[in-house]
């Protein structure tokens, strides 16, 4: 009779398990999962750049200047295309300059986008590509960032 009752208790808790692994997570927001690309988990697979010094540091002048301008425009104009979900600076520290994070899990596709930027052109940078599986959320980053910037 025990073992019955365990075995009763064992098989709905293992229902109850299985049951509850199905359902969406609580706040699950199918609508804004869908609009950022999450999967099931909430995730989005993305291309990681890593920019690091390239051969040729340009010296400081007009010059160097207008590339770090285009360099710029060249990540705004990615963001507002919805290619690029993140983009900052690094410390330098072993020649590590900056990172991008593409909505892309194409490496063509991203070494495509970053083919046209100034740094990687005048060679005051290289680039690293990796594949990366994060946060969908990610993808809200450059919406939340033109919220909050003042300049």
């Amino acid at each position: 009779m025990f073992r019955q009752t365990l075995l009763a208790a064992c098989a709905v808790l293992c229902v109850g398990a299985a049951s509850a692994q199905a359902l969406p997570a609580p706040g699950y927001d199918a609508t804004l999962a869908k609009s950022l690309g999450g999967d099931d988990r909430g995730m989005h697979a993305y291309v990681l750049v890593i920019l690091k010094t390239g051969p040729n540091k340009m010296p400081e002048g007009e010059a160097r200047s207008r590339m770090f301008q285009g360099h710029f425009a060249n990540i705004e104009r990615l963001a507002a295309d919805k290619k690029l979900a993140l983009a900052g600076p690094l410390d330098g520290v072993g020649g590590l300059r900056g990172i991008f994070i593409f909505a892309t899990d194409d490496i063509e596709q991203a070494k495509a986008f970053v083919a046209a930027d100034p740094v990687i052109i005048n060679g005051e940078m290289v680039a690293e590509y990796h594949k990366f599986y994060g946060s969908a959320g990610l993808m809200a980053v450059n919406d939340i960032h033109n919220k909050i910037r003042k300049k």
